[in-house]
Order: structure tokens, then C-alpha cells, then sequence
């Protein structure tokens, strides 16, 4: 998968604009998805997690991902379009 397909991906997750703020990866297919994009975007990005085991939506196009690894990161789209990753403390 390319960092362009990734993108692409984790945008038209966010785009459809969760209700909820915060999501358990457990509750639905939905959020499984969501934390399977967050996964994919954050390995693309070279960054270690594993897998991502909870989402935290902190605005529009921005979430937090807590991994299995104990990282956590701040996954957002900027004023540009792009997809950032910032890891969290």
C-alpha cells in the first residue's frame, strides 16, 4: 500500500464524520475499520505500534490512537489536505 493509498483511506474514514468522540475498536465493524486505516497510516509512516487498540475522535479529521504497543499518536489532516501523525505523550 502506498503513503498516497493510506492517505486516501484515513480521508474517507474521516470524512464520514463519527457521532461519537470516543470509540472502543471492539463496538462495531465501523471502528474496527477506523482503527485498521489509523494502523495502516501510522505504519506508513515508519512509526512503531502494532496494531491500534482505541480511537479517540478529538475533532473533525483529527483522532488519538492508542496502540497495543503502548504509543500513542495524534492522527489528523492539516490546512493543507495532508495527513500528519504526531506522537503523543
Amino acid at each position: 500500500m502506498s503513503i498516497r493509498a493510506g492517505a486516501l483511506a484515513l480521508a474517507g474514514v474521516m470524512a464520514t464524520g463519527f457521532v461519537e468522540t470516543s470509540l472502543a475498536v471492539e463496538e462495531t465493524p465501523g471502528e474496527v475499520s477506523t482503527a485498521k486505516d489509523l494502523t495502516a497510516v501510522i505504519a506508513l509512516q515508519g512509526l512503531p505500534c502494532g496494531k491500534v487498540v482505541s480511537v479517540t475522535q478529538r475533532g473533525e479529521d483529527d483522532y488519538a490512537a492508542s496502540c497495543e504497543d503502548g504509543n500513542r499518536y495524534r492522527v489528523f489532516v492539516n490546512a493543507d489536505g495532508r495527513v500528519v501523525v504526531e506522537k503523543l505523550d
